[in-house]
């Protein structure tokens, strides 16, 4: 077991990070525990798998706990958990929002609140896709059980993602059967573990342009992927139906252009509207409301 202390430059708001966390659990995959501010992940390294658990029990840094048998699975840890969790927001963030009426209570009841990222962006875009028109919690359902049926053994009691390639050469009846998708569906995750196996990766300038011929996925499951994955602070899915819910505007270009003051942090301004949505009155992880899923038709 690897421990270590990753500094954070207050504010931080671990609490409305972790509702998050809770909200999103996959079981088998993660486990939350509220009453210790720890979340646990299993992570595939190129050396095998480890459980990377991170307790945000204080304001001013995050305790980072690695158990693998192999001392080089997670070379770097701390980036790994920087990354996800957004260690290294720039503290302009909350002086910009706090400029717009709409947004000014919100950065006040949650200053420092972050943009989750990703520790592995192929199953972050999969459960993107599984939670397309569907709660949150089916969406972790589907998730989990899709773990459950293809992933690999992890420390703790915990699975792996599945690879790719693991899923590109599945069957799409099995896959439908063991994960309870539709045909059309199980069909999309199939197609994007075949790109991702053949290559495919963020750092590709084609990234978005590739994850857009997959059948099934349109701008919304992309634009939500270049806010998790690819880092962009200033992404903005406007197709969004809880964003455009809590703006009170149905017109997705109405929806940018009510966003234009809000750049170059848009990202950061969606994590604020999603999160109120989600957890208001208050961001506490005692017993967060299952949130409705920040979703668009695709």
């Amino acid at each position: 077991m690897r421990t270590l202390r990753i500094p954070v430059t207050p504010p931080f708001a671990a609490g409305a990070v972790l509702a998050a966390l809770r909200a999103h659990t996959v079981v088998g995959y993660e486990r939350h525990d509220a009453a210790s501010a720890t979340h646990v992940r299993a992570v595939r390294t190129p050396t095998g798998a480890s459980a990377v658990s991170v307790t945000l029990g204080a304001p001013d840094h995050v305790t980072v706990r690695v158990d693998t048998d192999d001392t080089r699975s997670v070379a770097e840890p701390d980036e790994l958990v920087r990354s996800w969790l957004d260690l290294d927001a720039d503290p302009a963030v909350d002086a910009t929002l706090r400029t717009d009426t709409l947004l000014a209570p919100l950065v006040a009841a949650r200053p420092g609140l972050r943009v989750l990222g990703s520790t592995d962006w192929f199953a972050t875009a999969v459960q993107t896709v599984l939670g397309q028109q569907v709660s949150v919690a089916a969406g972790c359902t589907f998730t989990a059980r899709l773990v459950g049926a293809y992933g690999d053994p992890a420390p703790q009691g915990l699975k792996c993602f599945p690879p790719p390639g693991r899923l590109a050469h599945s069957d799409v009846g099995e896959l439908r059967a063991a994960v309870g998708l539709t045909a059309s569906r199980a069909r999309t995750v199939r197609e994007l573990a075949r790109v991702a196996d053949g290559g495919l990766d963020p750092t590709r300038s084609d990234f978005r342009a590739a994850l857009l011929a997959v059948p099934g996925i349109g701008p919304w499951t992309v634009d939500h992927l270049s806010l998790r994955v690819l880092g962009d602070r200033d992404a903005f899915p406007s197709g969004d139906l809880v964003l455009r819910r809590a703006l009170g505007i149905d017109d997705p270009r109405a929806a940018v252009a009510r966003a234009e003051p809000w750049r170059p942090w848009r990202a950061y301004a969606v994590s604020h509207l999603w999160t109120h949505a989600a957890y208001a009155p208050s961001s506490s992880v005692d017993s967060p409301p299952t949130p409705p899923s920040p979703n668009a038709r695709e």
